[in-house]
């Protein structure tokens, strides 16, 4: 055929259709993308999954109540009473030093009066009067970050007795009053307060306010006692038991008073 070969020498030359066919096969295609694994990535999210759960969450939270009231209970700051504190701190880091380790202790369990007694013996009634109610705000604050954070979606659907729906209720409606009435007449204990105020849907904001404001005069006669412990006599120690008895007196008649109203809710 003429278009095969020449005609001089009748060498045989591949028409452009089999050139073009020949360069399209000699390039080569490049591989297809692997996609990841399927069982890499559900292994992985079914993990996160359970680690962020509400209950995972809440067992971490218990898991550090229970570290910190250990290293409480090992490091023994009642101690302080007997021993004093240390001659490195003084003046105003002191204070600020003792109130950052009053509320990492309320955390922990530790009773509050023994820490506003302490307060008071160690930098007199003013003086430890803010020390005590700084940490006492403290406290509370870290108390309800970690009880909102890591046990409110695990323990609400727990809340089916009366009394945990009133105290609930009551808290989400009327936080702001309900925690001042409750640091005003002390029979709910501190940390107890913190959790249930934690769980309920309180804000941050009103329960601090309500705990700075409710705190003060319980927390200034414990200072105020500890502060004149050594003369047990003095009209001012006398002052100060009372402004311990007649609230606590005070808030069971009123708790008395209302059970009937909360066992209705």
């Amino acid at each position: 055929m003429l278009d095969a070969t020449n005609r001089s020498g009748g060498t045989a030359t591949a028409s452009p259709r089999a050139a073009t066919t020949d360069l399209a096969v000699a390039v080569p295609t490049a591989a297809p993308a692997l996609p990841p694994p399927v069982a890499a990535t559900g292994i992985a999210a079914r993990c996160a999954r359970v680690l962020l759960s509400p209950w995972s969450r809440l067992s971490l939270l218990v898991v550090l109540l229970v570290s910190a009231a250990s290293t409480v209970l090992l490091l023994e700051p009642q101690r302080l009473l007997t021993d004093g504190w240390p001659s490195q701190l003084g003046g105003a880091a002191a204070v600020v030093a003792y109130a950052v380790a009053y509320g990492v202790c309320t955390v922990a369990f530790v009773p509050r009066p023994l820490l506003n007694i302490a307060a008071g013996a160690l930098f007199g009634s003013q003086l430890g009067l803010g020390a005590a109610l700084g940490g006492t705000v403290l406290g509370a604050g870290l108390a309800f970050c970690l009880g909102r954070a890591l046990g409110q979606d695990a323990l609400r659907p727990l809340l089916r007795g009366r009394w945990l729906k009133a105290a609930d209720h009551q808290l989400s409606r009327h936080g702001f009053r309900s925690m001042l009435a409750t640091r005003l007449f002390p029979g709910i204990p501190f940390a107890a307060a913190n959790y249930c105020a934690a769980v309920s849907r309180m804000g941050l904001p009103p329960f601090l306010l309500a705990t700075a404001l409710g705190s003060i005069p319980n927390t200034a006669a414990y200072a105020v006692a500890g502060a004149r412990a050594s003369t047990p006599t003095s009209p001012a120690f006398l002052i100060a038991l009372a402004c311990i008895a007649v609230p606590g007196l005070v808030g069971a008649a009123v708790a008395w008073r209302k059970r009937h109203r909360l066992r209705g809710h």
